[in-house]
């Protein structure tokens, strides 16, 4: 099983990507709307197929990625009945299971923080993702969405306390840092439901919480009632097929530009030296130590596509152009990609 626990610093969300490795099929649990690209470009790097999106809950805090996954992927979308909510492929409950290739996820229910939580269990029980009813050394609030601590308690007891003792348990969030703990941890530790505590005892602490109000509340909860679609779909404007590399840099493939080539200026950022290997006709050239002094002198009518060696060097120069507010991105697999692919070079006296 493959397995990438991924960070929202600003909802403190956790997304998680598991796959079977052997047919490459793979589930993202609470994706986050703003972190497509992200997510996005994780899948087609490690050459996955997003068969489903999980949500744990109907989320406060964030505005689920399910919609824009099913666009791009065709992936289902997957949540709890309970909710009712619109675009949902498939609507689960407790004792329900997804299959995975060789492995299945087993949904147990667990209301409390609201009342169509569900709590997600390899079938090995080995693993398992509580959303926000178990946090880390916490639970979930209780206090909106027909949230009942007492309901809350049961849920925990019930069918997250009776995993196996040496169970991973991760959550939807942590605002500490805290990527995992185990049943046995939580058992013994948890602040709110852990050693001898009782239901008083854990209804006293949640109902004395007082917090503040979710300052996404009244955005995210109405779009995932409608599972993160907009009112309005917008189609994206690009200049050419711009994708974002789970590392955050923007590229096109070397075949896209050789077809476009003149809808698009070509920046050379190698070093002098590595030019006599030959050049994409009509390169501009501006080695990638001198880019940022220089950035200025570039055209601004078209799109600017980098290229170096490897895509590498390149790759830095995309982000530095479009920092400077140019339009920019770099040439996936750089020169020598360019060459495998036998498209054009000339020599430098000829550029």
């Amino acid at each position: 099983m493959l397995f990438r626990q991924l960070f929202d610093p600003v909802s403190c969300t956790y997304t998680y990507l598991l796959a079977d490795e052997s047919s490459r099929a793979a589930v993202l649990i609470d994706p986050v709307f703003e972190f497509h690209e992200r997510d996005a470009a994780l899948l087609r790097e490690l050459d996955l197929e997003l068969r489903y999106t999980l949500d744990t809950h109907l989320h406060a805090d964030h505005v689920t990625g399910a919609w824009l996954m099913k666009r791009a992927f065709g992936s289902e979308i997957v949540l709890s009945s309970k909710y009712g909510a619109d675009n949902v492929d498939r609507s689960i409950s407790h004792g329900d299971g997804i299959q995975l290739g060789d492995h299945a996820i087993d949904v147990r229910g667990t209301p409390g923080h609201t009342d169509g939580c569900l709590t997600y269990v390899l079938g090995s029980q080995n693993i398992a993702f509580t959303g926000d009813a178990l946090l880390i050394r916490g639970a979930g609030r209780t206090d909106f969405q027909q949230g009942s601590a007492h309901t809350l308690y049961r849920s925990i007891k019930d069918q997250i306390f009776t995993l196996p003792d040496d169970c991973m348990l991760y959550p939807a969030h942590d605002y500490q840092g805290r990527t995992v703990t185990t049943v046995r941890e939580e058992l013994h530790f948890n602040a709110r439901i852990g050693g001898q505590a009782d239901e008083g005892d854990f209804v006293g602490y949640m109902n004395n919480l007082g917090l503040a109000h979710p300052k996404q509340i009244d955005i995210a909860v109405p779009a995932n009632s409608v599972c993160g679609r907009p009112a309005q779909e917008v189609e994206e404007k690009s200049w050419g097929p711009v994708e974002m590399t789970y590392a955050g840099i923007p590229q096109v493939h070397a075949e896209w530009v050789a077809a476009n080539h003149d809808d698009v200026y070509v920046l050379d950022v190698r070093d002098e030296a590595e030019l006599n290997d030959g050049v994409i006709p009509d390169a501009i050239w501006i080695a990638l130590d001198e880019l940022r002094d220089r950035a200025a002198e570039l055209p601004r009518d078209r799109p600017i596509v980098t290229v170096c060696r490897s895509g590498r060097r390149s790759g830095q120069a995309a982000l530095i152009l479009n920092k400077a507010g140019l339009r920019a991105a770099n040439v996936a697999g750089g020169m020598l990609q360019w060459r495998e692919l036998a498209l054009p070079v000339t020599t430098r006296h000829d550029a």
